[in-house]
């Protein structure tokens, strides 16, 4: 149970990294992203700000920064934007 819990942690801070990549240019268009939760081989992410009303959220998130999370946590397979 504790190397699941240390692998799940590892991936968490894999998804961190990312976010705290791509975080300034989210904020430079008036948005921001929180990560909610990793369950398993699924992200959980909060978007805020002016993102949150953009018609190009869903892109913007699922195609580049979900990308960009499944690339650095190959055991991603899927980002939720909630």
């Amino acid at each position: 149970m504790a190397a699941k819990r240390d692998n799940q942690k590892k991936i968490e801070n894999k998804v961190k990294a990312v976010l705290k990549k791509v975080r300034p240019y989210i904020q430079m268009h008036g948005g921001d992203v929180e990560l909610i939760e990793v369950k398993t081989d699924t992200v959980i992410l909060k978007i805020r700000g002016t993102c949150a009303s953009c018609p190009l959220a869903g892109l913007t998130y699922n195609e580049m920064i979900g990308a960009l999370i499944k690339e650095k946590a190959p055991e991603i397979k899927k980002v939720i934007l909630t």
